[in-house]
């Protein structure tokens, strides 16, 4: 008998039923920067030159990691897309440029339209929600790679910034005020312990309430991961900023100390902000060292902003007037480009 490619496990016509469902959905997004439509070999965008003297791209690519577990787990996947996206928001945002436009990347064992199309709606409400377009992506059907029922996806966001206004932390000195941005809850990191404390130390079940938490364990695992584009655009507009750090795999431990200079660091009071409760169940259940909970997750700061002490009162006045709840989390001392915890009495 001969052998077709929908019998290796390939449908063509599923992916161009995805195809079909996704195009509106993208279009939704586009912005007047867009050329090309879905389809197109390559995407094509005219960057708006007139309102830059000299821009910089700047680019970015990330994933979501074991949170899709998540998602398989509660048959729920209208919301990783645009974690997916806001995450790659902020990887570029901290470097003061907005997000032009989107990639998206789809690979799975056996192609669902159903579950190709909300995991869509969510990039695309992503991108929306930001003013980015959603220029294009690729959708893989890769049978016998991927268990059935599974997928990954991962994103490439291409910004820009005038390059006089480039962030970079390079003018961080001794003297200025550390402030953090809540997070709503681990965004995109840290799942693969916060699994295996949930389901597996604990016994919880996707769909069953925990009483710390006053929702499902899927519910609280799939809180989505949030921009803070639009709560910092007056403030780097205004020249507030000397540093951002978004807070992702790694910690406040971790990333802070990529955009401290040489003969800098920071010290950051533990006092000065509440730790959700997911974090404190899941160091108290999993028996996990002080040390891993800031290695391994957020802790409750999504966002970290640097500016002058001349500056951090109006900073902070802003951030509130954006819908934030701003939080002054410590300041920067002379040492070697780290993290000091400490706490305050």
């Amino acid at each position: 008998m001969p052998i077709d490619y929908r019998a290796s496990g390939v449908d063509i016509d599923a992916g161009n039923e995805t195809v079909r469902r996704i195009k509106s959905l993208a279009k939704s997004t586009f912005t007047p920067g867009v050329l090309s439509d879905i389809g197109s070999f390559g995407g094509l965008f005219a960057l708006d030159r007139s309102r830059y003297q000299e821009p910089v791209l700047v680019a970015s690519t990330d994933g979501v990691g074991t949170k899709l577990k998540v998602a398989f787990m509660t048959g729920r996947h209208d919301t990783v897309g645009a974690d997916l996206v806001n995450h790659c928001v902020n990887d570029i945002l901290v470097q003061g440029a907005e997000p032009l436009f989107f990639l998206d990347y789809l690979a799975t064992g056996r192609l669902s339209p159903d579950v190709a199309e909300q995991v869509i709606a969510g990039v695309a409400r992503g991108c929306k929600q930001n003013g980015c377009a959603l220029l294009g992506g690729e959708t893989a059907e890769m049978p016998g790679f991927y268990a059935d029922g599974e997928y990954d996806i991962a994103g490439t966001i291409v910004g820009v910034v005038e390059r006089s206004k480039v962030i970079d932390g390079r003018s961080i000195v001794v003297g200025d005020v550390v402030i953090g941005l809540p997070s709503s809850g681990l965004h995109t990191n840290g799942y693969s312990l916060a699994r295996r404390v949930i389901f597996d130390v604990c016994g919880y079940r996707a769909d069953q309430t925990i009483p710390e938490l006053g929702t499902t364990a899927g519910a609280a695992l799939l809180a989505p991961h949030r921009s803070y584009l639009s709560a910092m655009k007056p403030l780097i507009a205004a020249d507030l900023v000397k540093g951002m750090a978004h807070i992702t795999g790694g910690g406040i431990t971790e990333n802070l100390p990529r955009i401290l200079p040489d003969g800098t660091a920071a010290v950051i009071d533990r006092a000065a902000w509440t730790i959700p409760p997911v974090f404190k169940l899941l160091q108290d259940r999993g028996g996990v060292a002080d040390d891993e909970m800031f290695r391994a997750f957020n802790m409750g700061i999504g966002l970290i902003v640097v500016c002058s002490a001349e500056h951090a009162g109006r900073t902070i006045d802003m951030l509130t007037s954006a819908g934030e709840q701003p939080v002054r989390l410590g300041a920067i001392v002379a040492g070697t480009p780290a993290v000091q915890y400490r706490r305050s009495v």
